[in-house]
């Protein structure tokens, strides 16, 4: 139905129709005349009964359009004034030829940090969380030990002795809503010891430095150099945040000299170092094998055959162990832990309180996932499909993109691609319209770093699902200076 009308002076062709029916139709024909201006405000419109009658509708459905838009704003009603377009500014549509263009959104993720959601065991999980409920006793159910679940601490201390060489006792360890939570924990904690800062180093995670300098702790960076962080110029800080097998975003993990260094500091000072075991479960080159084409490019991390252990079993109780299951398992689990010094379970138990609990029946889940061999089979599953990835990605850039040189490739689920000084913001700005989310360098460097500014893109090869990721590589290489 396509009408217009002319009473009171008003002239205006209108279409009350749409999916919604006359009312609904008329509703939104009238809006947009009001929005875009082609009823100026103050202008009266026909009575109910006159705009019925000139579009052949029922008085009732005109009554009821008007009163939708009298409520909204868009018109007014006074008695004895009628029912009026509303006084308000009109903001004209912007010109279609002078908007500015939209980036798509990403089609493509290789942003680091978050492992292959779709591969996550979800039968292998659910029949988990079935034994462990059917187990629980009734008690688990309560507020119980703000350490969190005997069962999972247990289950953990054996898991982290066995794979990660850690040296944890089940009533030392607290468990935590991930790594952030345990930085929540521990900054409080750290200052009312006395500490006024915590180190950190130039390269990582901003969220992190944040939650460490609003417990009021400064954060000062550790130089970086050709052998990683530099911990020589620690001196009185309270403590030092690192991550010793698998430096984030450098790849290379922290000197053996260094390792030894940074607990003899700890002891000299009785400070603590924080160690990060953000992805430790995954290393790929253990053994010696044949020659491939990204160990003929100076990869000194990538040659190192050796699996790296735990900084925590160096001094037990001068360095805080914190890991979680989100490179694992999920970051959605909210699952993580601390193996902690003798000195600081009580402090941090206290911190964490009876309100501040993670879920009960999760914890319960992971304690049967682990006790079960499920956690050992799906860690070797997915280091198998992430070692598949890591040498596919190299492999591509070795042919497509000789002149780039990869770094950090031993571990993890993220490699270090240098690239031409100056080119990183264009790389990434090329991604963007590319529907490719990609991180640079810069994105993880301390403000206040000191040194040379690299420009480099951090692969994240761990967050496409298989069936997306041939798509990201090759969305990756048509960026690539």
């Amino acid at each position: 139905m396509v009408e217009s009308w002319a009473t009171s002076g008003v002239d205006l062709h209108l279409e009350p129709v749409g999916p919604g029916g006359l009312r609904r139709g008329l509703t939104d024909a009238l809006r947009d005349a009001v929005r875009t201006g082609r009823l100026a405000p103050g202008t009266r419109l026909p009575s109910s009964r006159a705009l019925a009658a000139d579009l052949g509708i029922a008085r009732n459905t005109v009554g009821e359009a008007y009163a939708d838009l009298v409520a909204e704003g868009w018109l007014t009603a006074r008695q004895g004034s009628g029912t009026r377009v509303a006084e308000r500014t009109v903001v004209p549509p912007s010109d279609p030829a002078r908007r500015p263009r939209v980036p798509p959104r990403p089609t493509h993720n290789l942003v680091p940090g978050t492992p292959d959601l779709a591969a996550f065991p979800r039968a292998e999980w659910a029949r988990a969380a079935r034994r462990a409920l059917t187990a629980a006793p009734n008690d688990a159910l309560g507020y119980g030990d703000p350490r969190g679940r005997v069962e999972l601490r247990t289950a953990l201390a054996g898991y982290l002795a066995r794979v990660r060489g850690v040296r944890a006792d089940p009533d030392n360890l607290v468990i935590t809503a991930g790594f952030s939570h345990a930085l929540r924990l521990l900054g409080p904690v750290l200052r009312a010891r006395g500490a006024d800062s915590v180190a950190v180093e130039s390269y990582g995670l901003d969220a992190y430095w944040g939650l460490l300098q609003t417990a009021g702790l400064a954060t000062p960076a550790l130089p970086w150099d050709e052998l990683g962080t530099d911990t020589g110029p620690l001196t009185t800080e309270g403590a030092v945040l690192l991550t010793p097998a698998h430096q984030f975003p450098m790849g290379m993990p922290l000197h053996p000299d260094r390792r030894a260094a940074v607990v003899d500091w700890a002891r000299r000072t009785d400070s603590l170092v924080l160690e990060d075991d953000y992805d430790g479960e995954f290393r790929y080159d253990r053994q010696p094998v044949d020659p491939t084409p990204w160990q003929h490019r100076g990869d000194a991390a990538l040659r190192q055959r050796l699996p790296v252990g735990a900084l925590q079993a160096l001094d037990p109780e001068h360095v805080v162990y914190m890991g979680t299951a989100s490179k694992s398992l999920a970051p959605g689990l909210r699952l993580g832990w601390m193996v902690l010094p003798s000195s600081l379970v009580e402090e941090c138990a206290s911190a964490k309180g009876h309100s501040d609990t993670c879920g009960v029946l999760d914890q319960l889940t992971l304690a049967e996932f682990l006790n079960s061999g499920a956690y050992d089979r799906q860690v070797r599953r997915m280091r198998m499909r992430y070692q598949r990835r890591r040498n596919e990605l190299v492999g591509v850039l070795a042919a497509q993109a000789p002149h780039l040189s990869v770094s950090g490739a031993a571990a993890g689920l993220h490699v270090l691609l240098e690239l031409p000084p100056g080119t990183e913001r264009s790389v990434i700005q090329a991604a963007v319209w590319q529907g490719l989310a990609l991180k640079g360098l810069g994105d993880f460097r301390l403000p206040d770093a000191a040194g040379p500014v690299r420009d480099a893109l951090v692969i994240g090869y761990g967050t496409p699902a298989d069936s997306e990721w041939a798509g990201a590589l090759d969305a990756l290489l048509r960026v690539l200076p």
